[in-house]
């Protein structure tokens, strides 16, 4: 089965940037685009009834695929109007999608971004990638030279599925990926005779660093000869190290654990850092 590319629209500047995001990326894998919009029958217009609100919300979306449609005429496009939820509609539209599509609910200096407690539902509930997009985002964002930045920690494993979604993305894009690890120096008691061991074969913590982020890439530079790689080890946590190379970005991919917690399902502090604070599209990736 074909999964397309679905895009949540809800009329905002946000949703549409995202709209227009999902229609490029549908068009760049050749892929269908969905577009899901969920609402609610709102009684307090008591002089509009359900079939006069459903129409309204009806004809602002066609009035949005529309739009799509005049700068991407090759592009498949199917518009479901669900009445929910907006979470759980865009949870399940999730489930059916290569990757889900979202607006990001605007940017401060002091705040930055304000994700919303939909879109942080949506992103720790679901197993497939989301990507979240701000409403100044634009196509000259993707130019050449703009690179796709993906976070990698642990063992190969462990980031395997954000590197794949980085390295599809950029061999679409002819883009660069620019592989980061952060590290930071353990407490004296977390050493043991094996780490040790490990430490000293490797010359020290940074080119051990180095080495697992070599390690991680290989199978990846393997299977996409054609893709650029910059690999930048740096001191510091994860979420700004990520940050400090977010200007060069036309995509942040980070990893998320997608193993429900005690307290339920979380985005972690790194994809929460990012997404509040990286001006660039972000795609969160779930994984085991």
């Amino acid at each position: 089965m074909t999964r397309p590319i679905t895009a949540g629209v809800d009329g905002t500047q946000e949703s549409l940037a995202a709209l227009d995001w999902a229609a490029r990326e549908a068009v760049r894998r050749e892929l269908p685009l969905r577009v899901v919009h969920a609402w609610h029958y709102a009684e307090a217009l008591a002089t509009a009834d359900w079939d006069t609100q459903h129409g309204w919300v009806s004809e602002g979306l066609r009035e949005s695929v529309r739009a799509v449609l005049g700068r991407h005429p090759e592009l498949r496009v199917d518009v479901d109007l669900l009445e929910g939820g907006a979470a759980d509609a865009l949870t399940d539209a999730a489930a059916k999608s290569e990757l889900l599509v979202l607006g990001s609910r605007g940017h401060g200096a002091v705040m930055g971004f304000l994700l919303g407690s939909v879109g942080r539902q949506v992103i720790a509930e679901t197993a497939r990638p989301v990507v979240l997009v701000r409403a100044g985002d634009r196509p000259a964002a993707e130019a050449a030279g703009r690179e796709v930045v993906v976070g990698q920690h642990g063992g190969p494993e462990d980031s395997a599925a954000a590197l794949r979604f980085a390295f599809e993305t950029a061999a679409q894009r002819g883009a660069t990926v620019r592989a980061v690890r952060a590290w930071t120096l353990p407490p004296v008691f977390a050493y043991s005779p094996g780490s040790l061991k490990l430490l000293d074969e490797a010359g020290g913590l940074e080119p051990y660093e180095k080495k697992a982020l070599a390690d991680a890439l290989r199978p990846w530079r393997e299977r996409f000869p054609e893709v650029p790689v910059a690999e930048h080890v740096e001191m510091g946590s994860a979420g700004q190290v990520l940050l400090s190379v977010a200007g060069r970005a036309q995509l942040m991919v980070v990893g998320r654990r997608a193993r429900r917690g005690a307290v339920g399902a979380r985005i972690g502090s790194v994809a929460h850092g990012v997404l509040h604070h990286a001006e660039c599209p972000v795609a969160v990736v779930p994984h085991e």
